[in-house]
């Protein structure tokens, strides 16, 4: 029987691709030699935000679950008795579950989370955001948090990817994640906590969208006590809610198409 943790923690650096390696992000480097995950996996197709983030909390193909820039922006998620996001997984099985997303991109909360029934959602820039993220976990010990900082893509519009600037905003959003992190130890419950690091994207120039190597690639890397330290996997975005899924003990939606790449875990 595989061990259930009562916490998963995951943050969201929008627009970071696999450009870590070119910046300092220490605490992304150390979570690479302490946890498990991929330095070069796959996101969906078209490389835009919509598409990415809904493939990856919802656990189908962009094609599936129809999310697109032009509909996040307007409707709230349609298909959800189709296929469940994540969150609305969690409330099934959990139904006193403690969920939040606080997220810069706002879209993701009227897009996806609204009508999921006791999310807490917040909005805000990425510094006043991690500052309410990190209150949050040491007040309400979440089941399940999700925290989407868009920062880094703003950089990558405004000054290029992979370019100076942006490097510099990626090191800041890597000290974002540390807070969180320590607020999760801060909080008495790291011991208990599934903690991942990921992306939705790339860039190239000043854009995305398209399926160059700089667009398509990501990174995604998780600690916690039963993963196996060192371990690496191809994998590509849409396994992340089977991921979450697994960690917290509940079954993943039958008609998801996401799964968790082998290895990953001791038990």
């Amino acid at each position: 029987m595989s061990y259930t943790y009562s916490h998963v923690v995951l943050v969201g650096i929008d627009g970071a691709g696999i450009f870590f390696k070119n910046a300092k992000t220490p605490f992304i480097r150390k979570m690479f030699a302490e946890g498990a995950g991929t330095e070069k996996g796959l996101t969906v197709f078209p490389t835009e935000s919509a598409q990415c983030w809904g493939t990856m909390l919802i656990g189908v193909m962009p094609e599936v679950h129809g999310l697109t820039m032009q509909n996040i922006t307007a409707d709230k998620y349609t298909k959800r008795a189709e296929h469940p996001d994540i969150f609305s997984l969690i409330k099934k099985y959990r139904p006193e579950a403690k969920t939040g997303s606080f997220c810069h991109w706002n879209d993701i909360n009227v897009g996806i989370v609204d009508g999921v029934e006791g999310v807490v959602t917040k909005r805000g820039q990425d510094e006043p955001l991690t500052e309410k993220a990190c209150e949050y976990i040491k007040a309400e010990k979440p089941d399940f948090l999700f925290v989407h900082l868009d920062s880094v893509d703003d950089a990558g519009h405004g000054c290029g990817y992979n370019t100076e600037k942006y490097l510099k905003q990626l090191d800041i959003a890597d000290g974002y994640a540390e807070r969180i992190y320590n607020a999760v130890r801060e909080a008495g419950i790291a011991d208990d906590t599934l903690f991942i690091v990921t992306t939705d994207h790339g860039g190239t120039g000043g854009s995305h969208g398209g399926w160059s190597d700089d667009e398509k690639y990501v990174f995604f890397v998780m600690t916690g006590k039963t993963v196996v330290k060192g371990a690496r996997a191809d994998m590509n975005v849409i396994s992340i809610p089977a991921i979450i899924a697994h960690a917290l003990g509940i079954p993943a939606d039958p008609l998801w198409q996401s799964s968790v790449p082998d290895g990953f875990f001791s038990e």
